[in-house]
């Protein structure tokens, strides 16, 4: 597993305190989505496919939280609300109409089922794990190329 451990964070923070609030969370907001869109990624790819509808649910979204920039990369929506159930898998469960109801199983109505669980089909794990190094590196590189653009150049790493 890569170190999640970025080094010179102190170093670029005091670097950035040299800009407006605004110019420093923007150039923060769009660095970690350009990290963030490296998991997304791999996010995509690792996902099994029935129907591709989990697949196309993957997004960035990046907001300002209390003087804090946060990228997440969110899986499902209000129709793919079962993204964690395949991630985690589920156990053995009574499944129930909500109700005074009965469940349509499969062309038959019946008045409960036995689901047997599903195996976890971890997607969005091995893909942090995988892609860690490569996500900071784009965080750097976009940090730079914003600075670049404001006409600050720094020497390449390493």
């Amino acid at each position: 597993m890569a170190d999640p451990n970025i080094t010179g964070g102190r170093e670029l923070d005091e670097f950035l305190q040299q800009f407006s609030v605004k110019l420093e969370k923007n150039i923060m907001r769009s660095a970690l989505r350009a990290g963030a869109n490296e998991f997304k990624e791999e996010i995509k790819a690792n996902i099994p496919v029935d129907s591709g509808a989990l697949r196309s649910s993957v997004r960035v979204t990046t907001k300002i939280k209390g003087g804090r920039v946060i990228a997440s990369v969110k899986i499902g929506n209000k129709k793919t609300w079962y993204a964690r159930m395949v991630e985690f898998g589920t156990r053995a469960h009574k499944i129930t109409p909500r109700g005074a109801g009965a469940l349509r199983i499969a062309g038959y109505v019946v008045a409960d089922a036995d689901h047997p669980g599903a195996r976890p089909r971890p997607f969005a794990r091995p893909a942090f794990d995988a892609r860690a190094a490569r996500a900071a590196t784009a965080v750097g590189a976009k940090i730079r190329s914003r600075l670049t653009a404001e006409g600050i150049n720094l020497p390449e790493p390493g």
